[in-house]
C-alpha cells in the first residue's frame, strides 16, 4: 500500500485543537486521521520548507497574527515545534518560501501588511526583517474599507512574490533581492472593480496565470511575461454554472491548475461546488466544463495530489474532507469513499 501524509490546517473553534495530520493511500483514495498537533491557535494555511523537512503555519489571530515553524520527523510525518514570530498585523492568512529556503512571506489579511523573514538554518524562523503595509480601497464598502492582503505565490522561477490584495482590486508584484521585497516594475496588476483578488496559480507553461477573485465569483486570465513578471488580464469567467443569479453568500477561495497544465479548478463556497475548466494550451484561456459538489459546505483550499489522479477538498462549516478521484483526460471528479471529519479544515498539504 502507498499512503502520503496530508497535513490539515483548521481554525481552533468548535472541535479542533490545531493541525490535523492523516495518511491517504494513493491506491484507493483511502483517508484517515492519524493524529493532532494540538496547542496552537488558529493554524489555517500551512506551507513547507523546498527540503520538505519544516512545516510553517500562520496562527490567523485577528488581535496579533503569528506565523510558526514545525520540524517533520521523516519516518512518521509527526511535527516537533520550532518557534513562533509575530506577523505585525491581523489575520494572518497565507504564507510561501522561496525555493531556495532562505525567506518566509506571510499575507496579513484584515491588516493589509506583507511580513518578511529570514529561515535559519534549522528551519526555524528568523526575525521579520521587512513590513510592507498596502493601502487602498475598492468599491465593496464592506469587503474592500481598506487594503486586504490575502495570498502570497512564488513565480515559477522564484525571483518574484504575488500578493493578491482583496482590498484594492490587485495583485501587487515585488522582486526577491536579498531576502527581501522590492517594489518590481511594473509594481501591480488591477482586476476588475469589486472582484476581490483572492489566491492564484501559475500554468505550468509559464505564460499563463490565473487569479481567482472572491467578491464576484470570477477567475481572471493573465499572459504572465516571466522576464518582466508583468501580468496582462486577457479573459474573465465566471466559476458559478450558466443561470445561477442569486449571489447571496456565494464567494471563491481557491484555485489550483492541474499539473498537465490541461485544467483549472476553483472552490465556490455557498454553491459548495469545484468549478471544473479547460485550458486552452495555446493561450491560457479557460472554457467552463462543469461543477463537482464537495459534497460539504464552504470549501476553502482544495489539493490536487502530487500524481494528479486525486483532488481532496476541505468543507470548513461541515467539518469534513471529501475525496474525489480525477479523471485526466475530462478533468472530471468522481467522489470516493465516506466524507472524512475535520473540524473546521481551511488547508490541506499533502507532506514529502
Amino acid at each position: 500500500m502507498s499512503e502520503r501524509t496530508l497535513y490539515v490546517g483548521t481554525y481552533t473553534q468548535k472541535d479542533s485543537e490545531g493541525i490535523y495530520i492523516y495518511r491517504f493511500n494513493t491506491e484507493t483514495g483511502a483517508l484517515r486521521q492519524d493524529s493532532v498537533v494540538a496547542g496552537f491557535d488558529n493554524p489555517s494555511f500551512l506551507t513547507l520548507h523546498p527540503q520538505g523537512n519544516i512545516l510553517y503555519a500562520v496562527n490567523e489571530d485577528v488581535e496579533a497574527g503569528q506565523v510558526s515553524s514545525f520540524a517533520i520527523d521523516a519516518a512518521t510525518g509527526g511535527l516537533t515545534f520550532l518557534n513562533t514570530q509575530p506577523t505585525h498585523g491581523t489575520a494572518p492568512c497565507h504564507l510561501v518560501v522561496e525555493p531556495g529556503g532562505g525567506t518566509l512571506v506571510v499575507a496579513n489579511y484584515y491588516s493589509g501588511n506583507v511580513a518578511v523573514y529570514p529561515l535559519k538554518a534549522d528551519g526555524s524562523i528568523g526575525n521579520p526583517i521587512q513590513n510592507i503595509q498596502h493601502r487602498g480601497s475598492g468599491p465593496n464598502q464592506e469587503r474592500q474599507e481598506a487594503a486586504h492582503a490575502h495570498s502570497a505565490t512564488m513565480s515559477p522561477d522564484g525571483s518574484r512574490v504575488y500578493v493578491a490584495d482583496l482590498g484594492i482590486d490587485q495583485v501587487k508584484i515585488y522582486r526577491l533581492a536579498n531576502g527581501r521585497l522590492v517594489a518590481n516594475d511594473p509594481d501591480h496588476v488591477t482586476v476588475h472593480a469589486g472582484g476581490g483578488p483572492r489566491h492564484f496559480d501559475f500554468h505550468p507553461n509559464g505564460r499563463v496565470a490565473y487569479i481567482i477573485n472572491e467578491l464576484d465569483l470570477t477567475v481572471t486570465v493573465c499572459a504572465f511575461d516571466a522576464g518582466t513578471g508583468a501580468l496582462t488580464p486577457i479573459q474573465t469567467i465566471s466559476t458559478l454554472p450558466d443561470g445561477v443569479t442569486d449571489k447571496t453568500g456565494f464567494s471563491c477561495a481557491d484555485i489550483h491548475v492541474s499539473q498537465d497544465g490541461r485544467f483549472v479548478y476553483g472552490s465556490n463556497r455557498g454553491h459548495d461546488t469545484l468549478a471544473i475548466f479547460s485550458v486552452d494550451q495555446d493561450s491560457g484561456r479557460l472554457t467552463a466544463a462543469g461543477h463537482a459538489s464537495t459534497r460539504g459546505n464552504t470549501p476553502r483550499n482544495f489539493t490536487i495530489d502530487p500524481s494528479g489522479a486525486w483532488v481532496l477538498a476541505a468543507n470548513q462549516d461541515s467539518d469534513d474532507i471529501g475525496v474525489f478521484s480525477r479523471d485526466a483526460d475530462t478533468g472530471q471528479l468522481s467522489p470516493v469513499g465516506d466524507m472524512v471529519w475535520a473540524p473546521m479544515a481551511v488547508c490541506l498539504l499533502f507532506g514529502p
